[in-house]
C-alpha cells in the first residue's frame, strides 16, 4: 500500500485556483481511477474532477468551501498493489530520537515543518500588498504551510496581524534622509446588515463574475452603439416552420440561432472585430467561437459554440440547446467554456429592449440581441406599417476598436437579417 495525494487540477487556460463546492466521496470509500471525488468551481467553469488513482480515500485535506491554488493537495488516496519492501526503501525510517541533532532554532524547526510557507501565489502576493499585511507573520493553513488567499482574507475581515517586530538597531548611521512610507490604501467600507435584514453568502460563481466584471469595467475603455433592425420576414419564416422542425429535429428553433449565424457571418467578413487587446499587440483570432450568456437562478455562463460560422442555422439551434441543457444540469466541462472569441447575449429573451452590455474579458466586444416588439415604422413613399422590430446593442474595446468597423460590422449584420425570408435554408 501506499499514499497518494490528490492535488487541485488546472481546469482551463489561466485557471490558477479552484474552490471545492462539493466532495462527493468520504474518507473510507473505495474509488477506481478516473471516478469523479468533488465538484470544484472556478472562475471558468463548474466541473467534476476524476480520481487519478485507484484505492481509498483515508482524508479529505480542502474543505467544501475552500479555495487553493492549482498543485495544492486536496486529498489522500491508499492505493492499491504497492510493494511493500519497495516502499520501505522509498521512505527510510527516520534516525533515533538519540542521534537527531537538536535545531540550530525555533525558525529552523519552524520551517522543517513548514517549507511552503514562503512560496506565494500571486494573489496572495497583491492581496497582502494592497492591505499592508506581513506575510512573515501570517501561519498558512494550506499543504506544509502554504499561506492561500482565504488565510489573506480572513485576516482583513478579522483586522489583519501583529505588525513585523522592529530590526535590533546596528551601529551603522542611519542614512541622512528615508523616503516616507505610502500610505496604506483605504479599505472598502461595506453597508452592515440591520435587524430583519436577509443576508446571502456569496458563491465562488458569483464571486469569480464579480471578479471578471471588475476586470472588464477597470481595464477596458467602454464605448457603445446601436442599430435597428427589422426582422418581420425573419419571424414569419421561423414561426411558419417552428413546429415541423421541432417534430423532425427533437429540439426548438429559437430566433437566437438566426442571430449568432449572422454575427458569425459578419465577423467572418470583419475580422478585426474578432480581436483582444495584448498589451502592445492586437490579436485577431482565426476561429470564430461564439460566446453565448446563460443564466440561471443565481450565476451566469458563457459557454462557447466552436467555429459558429461553419456551422448552419439547425447546428447552431442543436448546440445552443444543448449548451443551455448542460448549464441547467450542472455539466459543463472546462472545454464548453474555452476559446470564445465574441460573445452574444440575448438580453430579449426577459425582455429588455436596450442595454449596454460588459464585455466578456479578454475579448474586444459583446453584442446584446434585445427583445422582438411590433412598433410603427415609416415605410418607402412615407406609408406607416407595424413592423418586428429589434434593437442590437454593441459595446465594444475601444482600444481595438473604433465606430467606423462597428458601424459596419452592425450594417452588415442588420442586412443579413433582413434578408432572411421562406427562401432561406436553415439546413
Amino acid at each position: 500500500m501506499a499514499i497518494e495525494q490528490m492535488t487541485m487540477p488546472q481546469l482551463g487556460e489561466s485557471v490558477t485556483e479552484g474552490t471545492i463546492s462539493k466532495w462527493l466521496v468520504a474518507p473510507g470509500d473505495k474509488v477506481n481511477k478516473y471516478d469523479p471525488i468533488a465538484e470544484v468551481m472556478t472562475d471558468k467553469v463548474n466541473a467534476e474532477v476524476p480520481s487519478s488513482f485507484t484505492g481509498t480515500i483515508t482524508e479529505l485535506v480542502g474543505e467544501e468551501g475552500q479555495t487553493l491554488q492549482v498543485g495544492e493537495i486536496i486529498c489522500k488516496i491508499e492505493t492499491e498493489g504497492a510493494n511493500p519492501a519497495e516502499q520501505k526503501q522509498e521512505q527510510p525510517e527516520a534516525p533515533a530520537a538519540a542521534e537527531t541533532p537538536a535545531p540550530a532554532s525555533e525558525n529552523r524547526a519552524e520551517e522543517a515543518s513548514q517549507p511552503n510557507k514562503k512560496r506565494y501565489s500571486p494573489a496572495v502576493l497583491r492581496l497582502a500588498g494592497e492591505h499592508g499585511i506581513d506575510l512573515d507573520q501570517v501561519t498558512g493553513t494550506g499543504a506544509g504551510g502554504r499561506i492561500t488567499r482565504k488565510d489573506i482574507q480572513r485576516i482583513i475581515e478579522t483586522g489583519g496581524v501583529k505588525e513585523r517586530p522592529e530590526e535590533p538597531k546596528t551601529a551603522a548611521p542611519a542614512p541622512a534622509s528615508l523616503p516616507k512610507p505610502e500610505p496604506k490604501k483605504e479599505e472598502i467600507s461595506y453597508p452592515a446588515s440591520t435587524a430583519g435584514d436577509k443576508e446571502i453568502p456569496v458563491t465562488g460563481v458569483r464571486k469569480a463574475i464579480a471578479s471578471n466584471m471588475k476586470r472588464s469595467k477597470t481595464e477596458i475603455p467602454h464605448a457603445w452603439t446601436m442599430m435597428e433592425v427589422d426582422v418581420t420576414n425573419m419571424v414569419a419564416y421561423r414561426n411558419s416552420i417552428k413546429d415541423s422542425f421541432k417534430k423532425t429535429e427533437g429540439f426548438n428553433l429559437t430566433f437566437f440561432a438566426f442571430f449568432v449565424k449572422a454575427v458569425a457571418q459578419a465577423l467572418k467578413e470583419f475580422p478585426q472585430m474578432n480581436s483582444m487587446w495584448a498589451g502592445d499587440k492586437i490579436i485577431q483570432k482565426k476561429d470564430i467561437n461564439i460566446s453565448i450568456a446563460v443564466a440561471t437562478e443565481d450565476s451566469l455562463f458563457v459557454p462557447v459554440i466552436k467555429n459558429a460560422d461553419e456551422k448552419t442555422i439547425k447546428g447552431i439551434a442543436r448546440e445552443i440547446n444543448d449548451l443551455a441543457k448542460k448549464v441547467r444540469d450542472g455539466k459543463l466541462s472546462a472545454d464548453d467554456m474555452q476559446g470564445g472569441t465574441f460573445t452574444v447575449n440575448n438580453t430579449g429573451s426577459f425582455g429588455s429592449v436596450q442595454s449596454m452590455g460588459i464585455i466578456n474579458y479578454p475579448q474586444a466586444a459583446i453584442l446584446q440581441v434585445e427583445s422582438i416588439v411590433k412598433r410603427p415604422v415609416v415605410m418607402d413613399h412615407g406609408m406607416i406599417a407595424v413592423r418586428d422590430m429589434v434593437n442590437l446593442c454593441l459595446s465594444l474595446d475601444h482600444r481595438v476598436l473604433d465606430g467606423l468597423v462597428c458601424g459596419r460590422f452592425l450594417g452588415r449584420v442588420k442586412q443579413i437579417l433582413e434578408s432572411i425570408d421562406e427562401k432561406t435554408s436553415v439546413y
